[in-house]
């Protein structure tokens, strides 16, 4: 004789329940990351308008020249204080971005194993010697960090006469570029505003000789 059987119904499966439990806590954690990065960003950007109070005016205004041969640069949605970028100038003195305030800048990252750079330099040459003057100056920085003796073979080969030389061969200006999502590739360059502000950056060359490069280059002088 048999002895009786369980008839109760087997227990049903938990996944399921885990499944959706997990979706939840999922969708709450990047609902929460949304939230806490969209906060972050809209912080940083209240904390650059603090800054740069005037900057923002400047960077609309340039926003609608940037076509044309300079259609590639960007204007700052939030202008920030330019990098504190150390390096030397043509004597050997110690400088730092803060020794250009009162000046508009265009600040350029350049190394003689950059092919860009070889062709954009003649250009920057050229731009300095139209528009340079106490108001603005072409800062064009070397970033090479060895083989130093090819940087004047480099000046001279491009035609460079209206640059200053500008070096930084510790190769800190990359890291504090970087720090600010910017200075990914070589050529990089900022427009900073007489207060030190930037208003607009490209990454890679332009054809800085051009009429669309002096238009915006005019407006950043005012």
């Amino acid at each position: 004789m048999t002895g009786p059987q369980n008839s109760s119904p087997a227990p049903k499966s938990r996944l399921p329940v885990l499944i959706g439990a997990i979706a939840v806590i999922l969708a709450l954690g990047l609902s929460l990351y949304w939230k806490m990065g969209s906060g972050g960003k809209e912080g940083a950007e209240n904390t650059a308008a603090a800054n740069c109070p005037a900057a923002k005016a400047l960077s609309e205004r340039l926003a609608p020249l940037m076509q044309g041969e300079v259609a590639g640069v960007m204007a700052e949605r939030a202008p920030q204080p330019a990098p504190d970028l150390h390096f030397t100038g043509p004597d050997g003195k110690a400088l730092t971005m803060a020794d250009f305030r009162g000046r508009a800048v265009l600040l350029n990252l350049w190394a003689t194993w950059c092919i860009p750079c070889r062709k954009e330099m003649p250009a920057l040459d050229a731009l300095q010697a139209a528009a340079g003057d106490g108001n603005f100056e072409v800062v064009a920085v070397n970033t090479d960090t060895s083989r130093l003796e090819r940087r004047q073979q480099f000046l001279e080969q491009a035609g460079i006469q209206h640059l200053a030389f500008y070096a930084d061969p510790e190769g800190g200006s990359f890291q504090k570029m970087k720090s600010i999502g910017k200075g990914f590739g070589l050529p990089t360059s900022l427009l900073i505003d007489k207060s030190g502000c930037m208003v607009a950056s490209i990454e890679g060359p332009a054809e800085w000789a051009s009429e669309d490069a002096q238009r915006l280059v005019a407006e950043l002088k005012k």
